[in-house]
Parts: structure tokens; sequence; C-alpha cells
């Protein structure tokens, strides 16, 4: 049985399954298109953090435009346009052993693409979650469904991994942020065109 998480809970990972490596992360979601017209293209992407919270560079924003980190640790699988369909919408592949040693969290997060153009916000947006995969087994450990309402917000921190005491936890975020992935990329220090 997979740990449903509400927000702010924080959970571990690695202590509980000592010998778990290979997660899938995958993000899902719904949309209401007759809301605004167009259609949505929601993309999760994952942010590599170093103690202080941002990315030593941007090499680990990992994200439609970069699928994959050098170290092979964090992998994006792909751009889903639609978000149609059942489950996960966009996975991430992390491999628990290879993340550099300094990266302390990884922020998993889901934006809209040309939110501001299209006039969309996460308010059109339902049954969105996050969850987390034994990839050796199968077995789904965590998830996390983001009941709140999002009505002004274009992109979202829905989850992150992080190290503690050696051991990796994941912790149920949920904040939201206006001003899509630009204001998420300069949170955590992301140069943005």
């Amino acid at each position: 049985m997979p740990i449903n998480l509400s927000k702010g809970q924080k959970v571990d990972l690695t202590k509980g399954n000592p010998g778990l490596k290979n997660i899938m992360v995958g993000l899902g979601w719904d949309v209401n298109a007759f809301d605004s017209g167009a259609d949505f293209d929601l993309d999760a992407a994952a942010f590599m953090l170093g103690d202080n919270g941002k990315c030593p560079t941007e090499k680990e924003f990992i994200f439609y435009g970069n699928l994959g980190h050098a170290s092979e640790s964090v992998q994006h699988m792909g751009d889903n346009l639609t978000g149609e369909g059942e489950g996960d919408d966009e996975e991430i592949h992390v491999d628990l052993s290879k993340i550099p040693a300094n990266i302390s969290k990884v922020a998993f997060t889901v934006t809209i693409y040309d939110a501001d153009v299209r006039r969309q916000n996460f308010g059109q947006v339902s049954n969105a979650y996050i969850r987390i995969v034994d990839q050796t087994t199968g077995q789904e450990i965590i998830r996390y469904d983001l009941g709140e309402d999002f009505s002004i917000e274009t992109a979202i921190v829905v989850g992150e991994l992080y190290r503690y005491n050696g051991e990796w936890k994941f912790n149920a975020i949920g904040s939201g942020f206006q001003g899509g992935l630009a204001a998420l990329c300069g949170h955590y220090g992301i140069e943005v065109a």
C-alpha cells in the first residue's frame, strides 16, 4: 500500500526500503479544456539543488529542453503535450545512487506552458498528483494528490526528494507560484532569457 501524503508531510524513502535505488516519479493531471478554449500543455521538471536551495548550473535543471543530467541520476522521459488518458502524464526517472554529492535536494514541479497567452491557470486543472514508484518492484511507495485549488497559479512545486543523514526523504510541498516556469527558474537560481 502506498503512503498517501498530505501537504507539508515528510516521509522516509530509503530508511524503510534499504535497497531502494531506482525510482520513477510520475506526475499526472486532468484538464478542463473547455474553460479556456485552448489546449493545455503541462510540463513536469526537476530542479537538482545544492545546500543553498539553488541549481549549481543550468545543467541541473531537467525539463523538456534538457532531458537528462550528465550523472544519469535524473532523466525526464519526454514531454506529453496533452495530458490525455489514464495514468502518469509525464515521468522522471531517478537513480538515487548516482545523484552527485553536491546535490542535496531534487524539487519536482509542474508548470503550464504558455499560460499567460492561453489565459490558463491551475484552477482549470484537476486530479493533479505525484507518485513515487520503486522501479525494481513496480510498487507505488508514495502518492500525493494536490487537492488544493490553485486559482491563479501557473506553476506548482509538487514535492521534493532530499538527503537527510545519508538517507533520502520525500516532502509533499504543494506550493503554487505565479509567473510560470520563469518564476520557478528564478526561485531556483536559473537565469531565464
